[in-house]
C-alpha cells in the first residue's frame, strides 16, 4: 500500500492505546509502520532493477527482526541524548526499550501485511525464498481506506485535545478496516471463482481490484503469454515461441523485469520489435512503466511463425 496509509494504520495502533505504553511510542508506530520501504531508494537505478529488488529483503522475516531494533535504539538514543543536555520535553512519558521495540515491531509488522492486500505482490519470505505473494483485495491506493482511518486519527487526536474518550475512535477505525477488507477479500475470491471459461484460458485467473471503485475487479486470465482481460484478448505471442532465457542474459532489464512480472506477455509492435509487458498492468498508461522491448530475434515476426 502507500505510505500515507502505512502511516495512518501505525498512527490509529497508538491512538488505540498503546502509545501510553512508553514515550516516543507514536513515532515507533508510524516510522516502524514505513520503516520497509527503505528499499524505495530502488527506483533509481537502471535496467528495471526496481522490480527486481523492491518489496524484498526489508519486508521479509530478517528485517522485521532487524529494522524494529535499529529503529528502537535509535529512539532510546534521541531520549537519553536529550535528556543529558537538558532538552528532553517534561510532557514526555519515561521511555522504555522493551516497549520501543514492541511497538516498531507491530508498526514493522504492519508494513508487509498491507502490502500483501494488493496484487503487486510482495516477498514475504525473502531472503530465504524469492516466491511472491499476492493477496488481491485493494488497490495499491485505496481512497475510501485514507478518508476513513484520516477522519478517525483526527477525531482520536481532536477528543484527546479535548480531554474526552479518545481511544475509541480509533479502535472502531481498525476494526472497520478490518471488515473492510474481509469484504472486499470475499468480492475478490467470488471474482476469480466465477470464471470457469476464458477465450486464453484459466491457468492463471487474477481478479485486479480497482481503484474508487473498490467493488469492482478487473479479472485477468490465461497463460503462457496469452492472456484476456475483462474477456478482450490482449495481443500475444505465445511465451513457449520466444527465447526468454538468451534475452534475459543478454539484457539485465528484461531479467529484472521477468522476477517481478506474476502475468508476462509478449507485444508485436509495427517496427518488427516486441515488448514484454505484464497483463496486470495492460492499459497504456501502466504499460508506459511496466515493460521492456526485448531484443531483436527474441521472438518470431510474425505470431504464427
Amino acid at each position: 500500500m502507500d505510505n500515507l496509509t502505512h502511516s495512518l494504520v501505525g498512527a490509529l495502533i497508538g491512538q488505540a492505546g498503546l502509545k501510553r505504553k512508553t514515550g516516543l511510542a507514536m513515532p515507533a508506530l508510524v516510522i516502524g509502520a514505513n520503516l520497509p520501504d527503505i528499499d524505495a531508494g530502488c527506483v533509481l537505478l537502471g535496467d528495471m532493477q526496481h522490480l527486481a529488488l523492491r518489496r524484498g529483503i526489508t519486508h521479509g522475516p530478517i528485517a522485521w527482526v532487524l529494522l524494529p531494533l535499529a529503529l528502537a535504539g535509535l529512539l532510546y538514543g534521541w531520549d537519553r541524548w536529550q535528556a543529558r543536555r537538558g532538552r528532553r520535553p517534561e510532557s514526555r512519558r519515561p521511555v522504555h526499550f522493551g516497549w520501543l521495540y514492541a511497538l516498531a515491531f507491530i508498526g514493522c509488522l504492519s508494513h508487509p501485511a498491507l502490502d500483501w492486500l494488493n496484487s503487486y505482490g510482495v516477498r514475504l519470505l525473502a531472503p530465504f525464498s524469492s516466491r511472491w505473494f499476492y493477496g488481491d483485495v485493494l488497490f495499491i491506493i485505496d481512497l475510501w481506506l485514507w478518508l476513513g482511518l484520516g477522519f478517525a486519527t483526527w477525531l482520536s487526536l481532536r477528543r484527546e485535545k479535548r480531554g474526552g474518550e479518545w481511544r475509541r475512535p480509533a479502535q472502531v477505525a481498525l476494526a472497520a478496516s478490518l471488515a473492510y477488507v474481509g469484504l472486499n477479500a470475499a468480492i475478490t475470491w467470488q471474482a476469480e471463482r466465477s470464471v470457469a471459461d476464458a477465450p486464453t484460458g484459466t491457468e492463471q485467473v487474477i481478479a485486479n481490484p480497482q481503484p474508487l471503485a473498490s467493488y469492482r475487479r478487473s479479472v485477468v486470465s490465461g497463460g503462457n503469454g496469452l492472456y484476456a482481460v475483462d474477456g478482450e484478448t490482449l495481443p500475444g505471442v505465445p511465451l513457449d515461441r520466444c527465447d526468454l532465457a538468451a534475452a534475459r542474459a543478454a539484457v539485465p532489464a528484461v531479467d529484472n523485469f521477468l522476477i517481478w512480472a506474476r502475468a508476462p506477455f509478449v507485444t508485436p509492435r509495427e517496427d518488427g520489435t516486441h515488448l514484454l509487458g505484464d497483463a496486470r498492468f495492460a492499459d497504456s498508461r501502466s504499460q508506459s512503466r511496466f515493460s521492456v522491448v526485448l531484443p531483436q530475434g527474441t521472438c518470431p515476426e510474425r505470431p504464427g511463425a
